[in-house]
């Protein structure tokens, strides 16, 4: 089994390392800003009380459908 490119890279494993040992869970390196990912979390909740149960329901299969795509 082939280890990903992140593996290799010992500063990072230092890191994940480090914040194990001193129990700090919390930050997590995503590279977004939190404002912005707050606000994009307010615009998705106030769409998704709009739609309908049945429009919830087709959105959701077609993101599931692009995941899955994705994978493969």
């Amino acid at each position: 089994m082939a280890k990903k490119k992140r593996d290799y890279d010992f500063s990072v494993n230092a890191l994940r390392v480090v914040r194990e040992a001193t129990g700090d869970t919390e930050y997590k390196a995503t590279g977004k800003n939190p404002a912005a990912v707050a606000l994009g979390r307010l615009g998705g909740l106030k769409r998704s009380q709009q739609l309908t149960p049945e429009q919830r329901k087709e959105l959701a299969q077609k993101a599931a459908k692009a995941r899955w795509e994705k994978k493969s």
